[in-house]
């Protein structure tokens, strides 16, 4: 968004534009070169901290999968049980378009959330905002700040070890995640996972996910969510949540938005859910400090950029 401040003798919608089709463009290739990198036997030669983090997701996954199999199955050695099959679940898995994208997704905020607390100082876990929210006097918002507290330092936890609870994923990815496990079934193991199937369902509850309390949480502030708009004062994950409730993006598609290479799908994403120019500006600043808004983008309407945001075509399955 740098090179959009030299175009200023064009409209700022028409720059703002034409930066969120090469956005989207790009988000286009994301998929399939992660893939291809999870894929690799070579990993080590292309990995980075975000291909690593994804894959250790993944393998946690297929191991919850696996190890509820075995318990199920009554198998004396579920260590073995499990070390012969993790490999190839964790593969498949990981062929999954949607559950790579949410993946992905979620390294990225984790990754956001550990910069701003080296470089800022801003807790990855207790925000300004959460510690206000849980001394509300008000018990229902109160004991929702203090539920998705609960669930933000278990989802840190896990995060830096590069685990990930099955139960946390969004329902159609459960969904799917669970349909893989009966794909590779062989039929000795076809009672087990049966069963491990529906002891799994039986505890899901999407509405306790991290992501459903922290979208509980932000949907209940009503016009005051306004003020979960700003990260240093909301936290990455409360941030993350308000930016896509509020632009009405799904939310790994808000987490992208944070990349250097996404600032014209941010700053739209934050106009469109209210936030005035100087505040738009405010973020930008604290997320990325040598990046600027083009020239008159603080004469674009609130209405307008929600406009732009719904013509952008971004080929998100991956995202």
């Amino acid at each position: 968004m740098a090179d959009m401040n030299q175009l200023t003798d064009q409209n700022v919608e028409d720059v703002l534009r034409l930066e969120l089709a090469e956005g989207d463009a790009m988000i286009g290739t994301l998929g399939p070169i992660l893939r291809h990198l999870l894929a690799s036997d070579g990993l080590s030669l292309f990995s980075d901290e975000t291909v690593a983090r994804v894959r250790g997701m993944g393998a946690s996954i297929a191991l919850q999968l696996l190890h509820a199999q075995a318990d199920a199955a009554s198998i004396e050695n579920p260590e073995d049980y499990v070390a012969e099959r993790v490999e190839e679940l964790c593969d498949a898995l990981l062929g999954q378009s949607a559950l790579v994208g949410h993946l992905h997704a979620l390294a990225m905020e984790w990754q956001l959330a550990d910069r701003l607390h080296i470089r800022s100082g801003l807790d990855p876990v207790l925000s300004p905002l959460l510690q206000a929210l849980i001394g509300s006097p008000d018990e229902d918002t109160a004991s929702s700040a203090m539920a998705a507290l609960a669930a933000q330092a278990r989802f840190v936890q896990r995060l830096r070890r590069m685990e990930f609870n099955l139960n946390e994923l969004p329902g159609e990815l459960f969904h799917s995640a669970l349909l893989t496990m009966y794909a590779l079934a062989d039929a000795p193991s076809e009672d087990a996972v049966r069963k491990a199937d529906a002891s799994f369902r039986s505890e899901f509850d999407e509405s306790r996910s991290r992501l459903g309390l922290l979208s509980r949480l932000v949907t209940g502030m009503g016009g005051g969510a306004i003020a979960a708009l700003s990260v240093s004062h909301a936290g990455v994950a409360i941030f993350l949540t308000a930016l896509a409730v509020g632009s009405g993006q799904k939310r790994d598609l808000a987490v992208l938005s944070t990349h250097e290479r996404q600032l014209a799908r941010l700053a739209l994403g934050l106009r469109s859910a209210g936030l005035k120019s100087s505040a738009v500006d405010e973020q930008l600043l604290y997320l990325h400090p040598d990046i600027t808004l083009p020239e008159g983008f603080d004469q674009l309407r609130s209405d307008r950029a929600a406009a732009l945001l719904a013509g952008s075509t971004p080929h998100a399955s991956d995202a």
